[in-house]
């Protein structure tokens, strides 16, 4: 990365408002200080790249310090908030939406906050969706529940259509919970409102649960993902021992990404196998994944399989590449497709008990844990300090452990991976004992 302005922020305009925060701007009175304008935080922390701006003499590529300006752009009494959820469920979703509504109302006196209802559907009136009020009594309990109090729905409407109904409401902010396809939506909303020279925020809050978020930290819900389904790894582990050579098979989410299989299985440290995206394996040979298997079996007399949705995909000689609503490649079901391959390999060979659990639904409907809830808390707060600041087309997320502020162009530019050569793989592959490659 050698372009220094990466990460710089677009802001609608000069905020001309006093924020009505009583907050400080004086060191060491025990009241927390506004954030100022010029506040950076160092993006990449490793020596070489200190060693590298240290010898080159150039500064390091920061990103924008989140939370509350002194001066906002919006006068909060007569603005008005959207908050619109999109794309799969996920924990975490209305502990957002809660946390958006509290901070625009008790926060800022924001008066009017509306839900747009079903993703971007609630934003094309031929859908038929009225838009829903938000008041702090609505939304106070829905934290303790999974799933999205607004709905969602997958896929994109006309960018021109949705930008016609934000102005015709007279929405000043938009807040859009979501994954990647979400976040390029919202981005291209915010693209069109600069066109039209219009004075509308737009903000992401970045949702996947699979992790799969470049640049970020963690997206909100993945703690809770794998936390619900580390029980369940245990529970399949406890099937696979009361038989002789018995195997269970756990699928769990992760389109592209490995993260909540890996993580799961190291939490609940009683997997054998980890077979995730980021790694191809071959199922035949020496070194493939059933003798690999067939060997634990000899040793062990059971296994533990945990399997992420989207791997093994080159398995499928005759795959047809078919995408959904979102554009996302819908895969082969991984998880069937080894159940019937490991029952044919051991067919005439050892008697072998197949147990299959797809946990996945289960999983993502789960309400936040407490670690989810205090995240998505802080995700929402700073979200509405930018977009009351007058910045438009960011995210607001953690990096690095601290809260910053990301253009939305630059965390949808690539999804995250595990690193096949890095600490928490190695971590996966201690924990399970399988071998560094299968095939």
């Amino acid at each position: 990365m050698s372009d220094k302005n990466i990460f710089n922020i677009e802001n609608l305009g000069a905020p001309t408002y006093r924020s009505p925060l009583q907050l400080s701007t004086v060191e060491g009175d025990h009241i927390f200080n506004f954030v100022s304008e010029s506040d950076r935080l160092v993006f990449d922390l490793s020596m070489d790249y200190y060693n590298h701006c240290l010898n080159d003499g150039e500064s390091p590529i920061c990103m924008e310090q989140a939370g509350p300006r002194q001066d906002i752009f919006f006068d909060a009494k007569n603005a008005t908030a959207a908050i619109v959820t999109c794309g799969g469920l996920c924990p975490g979703i209305n502990n957002v939406i809660r946390g958006l509504v509290m901070a625009l109302h008790y926060f800022y006196g924001v008066k009017k906050i509306v839900g747009i209802p079903y993703g971007y559907e609630g934003l094309n009136p031929e859908k038929g969706h009225e838009l829903v009020e938000l008041t702090p009594d609505k939304v106070k309990d829905i934290h303790q529940f999974g799933g999205t109090f607004l709905g969602s729905s997958r896929g994109g409407q006309d960018v021109s259509v949705m930008v016609d109904t934000l102005e015709s409401n007279k929405i000043d902010m938009l807040f859009a919970i979501g994954g990647d396809g979400t976040l390029k939506g919202v981005n291209a909303i915010g693209e069109e409102i600069s066109k039209r020279d219009a004075k509308i925020s737009v903000v992401g809050i970045p949702k996947t649960i699979d992790n799969d978020i470049d640049l970020i930290d963690e997206s909100f819900g993945f703690q809770t993902a794998f936390d619900v389904a580390s029980p369940i790894l245990r529970d399949a582990h406890n099937e696979a021992t009361g038989a002789y050579n018995g195997i269970s098979i756990i699928k769990l989410m992760g389109r592209d990404s490995g993260f909540i299989a890996a993580s799961a299985a190291l939490a609940m440290p009683v997997v054998n196998f980890v077979l995730v995206p980021e790694m191809n394996f071959s199922l035949e040979g020496e070194n493939g994944f059933f003798a690999a298997l067939e060997q634990r079996l000899l040793q062990k007399k059971h296994a533990v399989i945990v399997v992420a949705e989207g791997a093994g995909q080159q398995l499928f000689k005759e795959r047809q590449i078919v995408t959904d609503a979102s554009g996302n490649v819908q895969h082969e079901d991984i998880g069937v497709f080894l159940k019937e391959k490991i029952s044919e390999y051991f067919k005439g060979k050892s008697p072998v008990t197949i147990k299959y659990i797809d946990p996945s639904y289960i999983v993502r409907c789960a309400p936040a844990n407490s670690s989810d809830s205090v995240y998505c808390s802080r995700l929402a707060y700073h979200a509405v300090h930018g977009a009351m600041a007058g910045k438009t087309k960011f995210v607001a997320s953690r990096v690095n452990n601290r809260y910053v502020y990301i253009p939305i162009s630059e965390v949808t530019k690539k999804r995250k991976k595990i690193d096949l050569e890095g600490e928490f793989w190695f971590s996966v592959l201690q924990s399970t004992g399988q071998p560094f490659f299968l095939g």
